[in-house]
């Protein structure tokens, strides 16, 4: 969706106000480290309680060392369902997408069903990915965990600044996002409302570059990042020197 200014939020969940709680860690290494056994634990909660761990799965670099530790957890991935946060719409197989990187860093190694790993299908352009996508999940209730990257914009997932995030209660579960701020323009993001319909929602966020970022969300600056608002809070994990 194009620019739509704050006023489309008017109505909105977002209102709420965010309940954030920071992590900080040594360096990458315990960072993915951390997550790895964040992820893990969420997964045994999830399977006890319910029988089936329902996790959204963020893009970009900072996650692709956690996915390759996954690996080899002990646990029964065939209680695992896969969701994507974002995607770039590009062909299937390009090295550019979350769903490439995912497979190639953890899930064409494990034993996860593929009726189980829910790609969304960006190569059929925004718009129809986006609706496609939508319709997809509207047999899914909460997740159990949703992983968030945290863009040097404060962007997340693929709600960027100056756009429509999805806020509004009734806000499509996916968006087509046509003019993002990054290349390739055209993308689709699940919205902060579906996002936000977690049981636990954690961030990823190391690199020096991010330090603007973390230092502007932890300010209250209105970034796509604040809009994720969970009943339950958001879980930030980042290397503590981006706290300093």
């Amino acid at each position: 969706m194009s620019a739509a200014g704050p006023e489309s939020d008017r109505h909105s969940h977002a209102a709420r106000q965010q309940v954030l709680r920071w992590h900080g860690v040594a360096d990458t290494a315990a960072l993915q480290q951390t997550a790895y056994q964040w992820i893990v634990d969420a997964s045994a909660r999830a399977i006890a309680a319910r029988g089936c761990f329902v996790i959204v799965l963020a893009g970009g670099n900072t996650p692709r060392g956690v996915y390759a530790l996954l690996r080899d957890a002990a646990t029964d991935w065939s209680c695992w369902e896969i969701w994507f946060g974002d995607e770039r719409c590009a062909p299937p197989n390009d090295q550019e997408r979350n769903s490439v990187m995912a497979c190639d860093a953890w899930l064409a190694h494990v034993a996860i069903p593929q009726d189980r790993i829910h790609i969304i299908p960006a190569e059929l352009g925004a718009e129809p990915a986006a609706l496609a996508y939508a319709d997809t999940l509207g047999k899914v209730g909460e997740f159990d965990l949703v992983l968030l990257g945290l863009g040097e914009d404060g962007h997340t997932a693929s709600l960027f600044p100056d756009h429509d995030w999805g806020t509004a209660m009734d806000a499509p579960d996916a968006l087509a996002i046509l003019d993002a701020a990054k290349p390739p323009p055209q993308r689709v993001s699940l919205s902060a409302s579906r996002l936000s319909r977690a049981r636990e929602v954690l961030f990823l966020i190391d690199g020096e570059s991010k330090r603007d970022a973390v230092t502007r969300w932890r300010d209250g600056a209105r970034i796509p990042a604040g809009a994720i608002c969970p009943p339950a809070g958001v879980d930030a994990l980042t290397e503590a020197s981006l706290l300093a």
